[in-house]
């Protein structure tokens, strides 16, 4: 999909219409719009790079917009910025392994709000209905947490059979 320097890029309308179809699911999963619209064309894109102005040409949006959309997406260890060589120009590439980097993110996330949560309910006394509903969902965090780990390990092992091992801190 990408073209070299200078080369015209048609963006086929049915690549258009699945970036956004994907940033819509992303939506409604939580993220912010915009930054939902440059991960799904990130990821089209044959290297899992473009430059701002890559994507502002392809998603018909300018580049604050895509400044904004890309700090959301680092933040969340999504993607990178990069310097094109010899260029003062920023290139935004997907991490490697992107959903298992991001899932494992979450894990962190999972433990402080359990623990959080477990302080809540001894704040609100945990024989009270509102500790009670606070104590079952900490324990589900920790439940989350727990599972979490088989399900990174049996991911790991699945693509180290299918010889595409995990190469989780690797860099990207």
């Amino acid at each position: 999909m990408d073209h070299p320097r200078g080369a015209a890029d048609p963006y086929p309308p049915a690549v258009s219409e699945f970036v956004e179809r994907f940033a819509a699911d992303l939506v409604a999963a939580g993220f912010q719009r915009m930054a939902a619209r440059v991960f799904a064309c990130l990821a089209v894109s044959d290297e899992g790079a473009l430059t701002s102005s890559e994507l502002a040409e392809r998603l018909r949006i300018s580049p604050a917009a895509i400044s904004g959309a890309v700090r959301y997406l680092a933040q969340i260890h999504m993607v990178s910025r990069e310097r094109e060589p010899g260029s003062r120009r920023e290139r935004y590439r997907l991490h490697h392994d992107v959903w298992y980097e991001a899932m494992t993110q979450r894990d962190q996330y999972l433990r402080r709000w359990e623990t959080t949560v477990r302080a809540g309910a001894e704040v609100v006394g945990e024989d009270s209905p509102a500790g009670r509903r606070l104590g079952e969902t900490a324990d589900f965090m920790a439940f989350l947490t727990e599972e979490m780990s088989g399900i990174m390990d049996r991911w790991h092992a699945r693509r180290s059979v299918d010889g595409r091992p995990v190469e989780h801190g690797a860099e990207r």
